[in-house]
């Protein structure tokens, strides 16, 4: 790629000088003034003559080769050698210039992709032994040093360190971490020696399913990107039967040959799509790279485009307004001693994969260091997503849920007093009492909401599977249109069904759980959080946040509305430029300069103007 390059740049430079040779220097023949203009003509217009001929063998015959190397042998057939090597010239500077702007927006992409490990030190009978990232294991002690990267997703067993996690989540803040801690791949060991276990093997850990991400964004086209890529298809064809009508009906009509070939010419260089076809999707492309690489993954410039259209945006709570760090408030045992109740819970809980389940598993493990704690051996466990989990303990059906597993199961409870999420306990249909939990919610929470409203989002929700009281209190301190509480999975799918149904604009959720799964594949735009978020949401989202830092949320509804203005400039501009061109045409005013500058001209700065998507 480096010697193509270098060559379009000799090939370029040296085309100037023969076409300076062939404009200013008084040969005695003129014959050898276009034998420089010749020389000049065919070192940038070669490649481009030899595609045409390529794609007649193939059986395309419209594109914007055809029209540029049709115009500049028209020109050059009608004595107007300058203009045709402008053409052409020209033309080499604006495609060299787009060949620079993709390669920047893959640059953005390609330092993303380097955020995988190249090799992993496995401990093998108390020895490193160095690995591919592929053989690493799930359970596999890995010997992280300072400097290198995190190979999969692990927990550290000991040491402690910071960790360099800008590249997969943008905070650019090293994050301390020591024994117990969730460590992500990708991220950087910045300081001392870690040993952590292997949570994932690679191709289930996060840095192999941000590459993916980001692989397939790519293939995922904008309703814009697909009409511009069937415009084209149709209009170049078009174009060449107008422009070649515009030239034969005049000399039919026994008009001046000469002046309306130079019209048709012009026509078809003013009407040649570049600007159009290349501009909209490297604006989409440097759109999608920029904001990966501050940590918000978008998989497809589709999910960019309707972004910028979202009017609506609700919002699970837990994990996603709340830090999902939830503690244990209080235990409210019934008829049973406190060390009786939390082995029940326990014995049930350490199957869930729920964030509530964790946090009592927690609570219940310092309870075990005291002596408190006797496991249970429990059987026939189920989890219900938005209920709570069942099992068979000790010839006996436990559960532990919310109020509504309860109701469903006709069993007669008192409602607790006390504010916070709870989790009812029950044995053989008789309640024995109940946890309470509570979580904070994120220090960025208000300030998001305030700044999503003032982006021109008309209405804010919270959709919550927990009590209708503590969704209302937390709803109405950040300032929501509409709290809705204790709603099931199917309850939530329906609510933003209406939503859906209702609103003229997009309708986006953001969660991060197993339950919010369906309603972040039935919204327009499911956002999930990339970070606590389990991998179905992950899965079924089209936006990731992969720090789980929901103030960026607006900041990407704000970037992808400035992405398409600058796509909508690129395309006032180019169409205004080449109407204005096509007007002086007609009218005999225009001139093959005018009408360079309408193509090529343009593709340069809509180029340059679609750059700026990278830092948008």
């Amino acid at each position: 790629m480096k010697i193509k390059l270098n060559y379009n740049y000799f090939a370029i430079c040296l085309s100037i000088v023969f076409l300076c040779i062939g404009l200013f220097v008084p040969f005695t023949s003129e014959y050898f003034n276009i034998a420089f203009y010749l020389i000049s003509y065919l070192l940038v217009g070669a490649k481009v003559l030899y595609r045409v001929v390529h794609n007649f063998a193939h059986k395309n015959f419209f594109d914007e080769n055809t029209l540029m190397g049709v115009a500049s042998i028209g020109a050059l057939c009608i004595g107007e050698y300058t203009e045709a090597v402008l053409v052409m010239l020209l033309y080499s500077i604006g495609m060299l210039l787009q060949s620079k702007a993709v390669n920047k927006s893959r640059r953005s992409i390609a330092e993303l992709m380097n955020i995988q490990a190249e090799y992993a030190y496995v401990v093998v009978d108390g020895e490193p032994v160095k690995k591919e990232i592929y053989d690493i294991k799930k359970g596999d002690l890995l010997l992280i040093k300072a400097g290198e990267k995190v190979a999969v997703d692990a927990v550290i067993i000991e040491g402690e360190s910071s960790l360099d996690t800008s590249s997969i989540t943008g905070e650019s803040t090293p994050k301390y971490v020591t024994v117990g801690d969730s460590i992500i791949s990708g991220s950087i060991n910045k300081d001392g020696i870690i040993y952590a276990k292997a949570t994932t093997e690679y191709y289930d850990s996060t840095v192999s399913k941000i590459l993916e991400l980001v692989e397939d964004a790519t293939s995922r086209k904008s309703n814009c990107e697909q009409f511009i890529t069937k415009f084209a298809k149709y209009y170049t064809p078009v174009v060449c039967i107008i422009s070649l009508l515009i030239f034969l009906i005049p000399v039919i009509l026994g008009w001046d040959t000469m002046e309306w070939l130079k019209k048709a010419l012009i026509f078809l260089v003013v009407s040649c799509p570049c600007a159009l076809v290349i501009s909209v999707p490297l604006s989409f492309f440097g759109g999608i790279g920029g904001l990966s690489r501050r940590g918000v993954l978008i998989k497809g410039s589709n999910y960019l485009e309707a972004l910028a259209k979202t009017k609506v945006v609700a919002f699970d709570k837990t994990g996603t307004l709340t830090n999902g760090e939830f503690e244990v408030k209080g235990i409210k045992p019934y008829g049973i001693s406190k060390n009786d109740f939390i082995n029940y819970v326990f014995s049930l809980e350490k199957y869930s994969n729920h964030i509530l389940g964790k946090a009592i598993i927690k609570y219940c493990k310092n309870a075990e260091k005291e002596g408190k704690i006797k496991e249970l051996f429990a059987t026939n466990v189920k989890e219900i997503p938005g209920y709570g989990i069942v099992g068979n303990i000790n010839g006996s059906q436990v559960l532990a849920g919310s109020s509504k597993m309860l109701n469903d199961k006709t069993i007669k409870f008192q409602k607790a007093e006390e504010s916070g999420t709870v989790i009812y306990l029950a044995k053989d249909s008789i309640c024995l009492g109940y946890v309470v939990l509570v979580d904070k919610i994120k220090d960025k929470a208000l300030e998001t909401i305030n700044e999503l409203k003032s982006l021109g989002i008309e209405k804010t929700i919270l959709l919550s599977g927990d009590r209708k009281d503590v969704v209302t209190e937390i709803g109405t301190k950040l300032g929501f249109n509409e709290c809705h509480g204790e709603l099931l999975p199917n309850q939530k799918v329906e609510k933003m069904t209406e939503l859906i149904t209702e609103q003229k604009g997009k309708v986006a959720f953001v969660g991060d759980g197993v339950n919010d799964a369906p309603v972040l594949t039935l919204s327009d735009i499911g956002i999930s959080m990339g970070g606590f978020g389990v991998d179905s949401a992950k899965e079924a989202s089209d936006i990731v946040i992969m720090n789980d830092e929901i103030e960026k949320i607006p900041k990407a509804i704000k970037s992808s509305k400035k992405i398409m203005r600058i796509i909508m400039q690129n395309i006032t501009f180019a169409l205004c430029i080449k109407f204005a061109i096509l007007i002086l045409d007609v009218l005999g005013y225009a001139t093959m300069g005018m009408a360079v500058f309408a193509d090529v001209g343009v593709t340069i700065l809509a180029i340059f103007n679609s750059l700026r998507t990278l830092k948008a």
